[in-house]
């Protein structure tokens, strides 16, 4: 009950997605297998030598550039890019995405109070929407309600226009992400840190 404060005050809780349910880098390191797992049936090289290539890379640099760092270093053919990508956007996973303990003990509670809970998500439709159906909601998926920036404009944007859809007064919402958005004109943020 350790949440209690929050959802007495608030009437409408809004997540974010990536390192705020779940460590995105969960979703990372296996679309990298599956992507090592392509290329030592492609290619004849091994797999295991990729993996911890990219691993490494992905926890020392980040994703950016993976893919070219990967194939300038075993000598990968450009064409298997097409691939990557389409793995990062599709991937079927071999685990499913397992969220913060923290975090799904609050979802619980927000549901319990039957209070709404709205998804705000960041980055590509397509590749955000194949994690969120990858994710091991404990029976809380019927009750999120999903919205995409990339549709509707920028997160703040799209937090006016929820805000605004389902009727609520910007002073009853918490939102709840990773790094303060820019327009924090009265609504509440909590760092996904603190829970």
């Amino acid at each position: 009950m350790k949440y209690q404060d929050h959802i007495n005050t608030k009437q409408a809780f809004v997540f974010g997605l990536d390192d705020v349910l779940y460590p995105v880098k969960d979703y990372q390191l296996q679309v990298y297998y599956l992507f090592a797992q392509f290329i030592e049936y492609g290619e004849q090289l091994d797999a295991g030598e990729i993996i911890l290539f990219m691993n490494e890379t992905y926890l020392k640099d980040g994703a950016e550039d993976i893919f070219a760092k990967t194939a300038a270093k075993f000598e990968l053919p450009q064409k298997y890019i097409i691939n990557f990508d389409l793995l990062q956007q599709n991937a079927k996973l071999p685990l499913k995405l397992l969220l913060f303990a923290p975090v799904l003990d609050f979802l619980k509670e927000i549901r319990a109070a039957g209070k709404p809970i709205f998804l705000l998500v960041d980055g590509d439709p397509v590749q955000q929407l194949n994690k969120i159906r990858q994710m091991e909601w404990n029976g809380l998926e019927q009750f999120l309600t999903v919205y995409f920036s990339a549709e509707t404009g920028t997160f703040e944007q799209t937090l006016d226009m929820l805000v605004m859809k389902h009727d609520l007064k910007k002073k009853e919402v918490l939102v709840i992400g990773k790094s303060l958005y820019d327009n924090v004109d009265k609504i509440e943020f909590l760092s996904v840190d603190q829970l």
